[in-house]
């Protein structure tokens, strides 16, 4: 995979009174994610080349991907890729990245959302959406030990648009 060709469509940087070992441990593993994720479970296979997997509450497979980048407690780079049939055919491989650096007291935790070909606006939004509450909760959760309870809407347009491009999104 040539990384290089990818480009960040979506940054976010948080800023959490933590240690960089504790954010890794929360971005890591099940344990902390399913708190601050909505219940969805993170594996992560300690090794570049190993399997990247976020587990659904019921236990399914939602997204799969591949570790890029490991090193802990600084640098995480996976291939994240949503297990709708067509999805990766349509939109190519996503990356994400997480870089975890001390700030202070705090940590700075920026991810970025990369892919190798322009996307629209209308997928897009899903993210947009979706990963400020997950990266809030996280916040919540390590700083007070409870995540945040944010109710989120079906990101209708980003299921629209898919449904759009011919991926077979569940329920629609």
């Amino acid at each position: 995979m040539d990384i290089g060709k990818f480009k960040p469509s979506l940054v976010y940087t948080i800023y959490i009174a933590s240690t960089p070992e504790k954010v890794w441990d929360a971005l890591t593993s099940a344990e902390y994610s399913r708190d601050y994720f909505s219940g969805f479970g993170v594996e992560v296979e300690d090794r570049v080349g190993g399997a990247f997997v976020l587990r659904a509450p019921d236990g399914s497979v939602h997204i799969s991907g591949e570790v890029v980048a490991y090193d802990p407690p600084r640098k995480l780079v996976i291939t994240f890729n949503v297990n709708w049939p067509g999805l990766i055919e349509a939109l190519g491989e996503t990356l994400v990245t997480y870089e975890i650096e001390q700030s202070g007291d705090a940590v700075r935790l920026t991810m970025s959302e990369a892919n190798d070909r322009p996307i629209d606006e209308d997928i897009l939004s899903g993210g947009r959406a979706g990963w400020p509450a997950i990266l809030s909760s996280l916040k919540s959760l390590l700083e007070t030990g409870k995540p945040l309870a944010v109710k989120m809407e079906p990101p209708k347009r980003m299921l629209e648009a898919l449904k759009r491009l011919g991926v077979k999104v569940p329920g629609m």
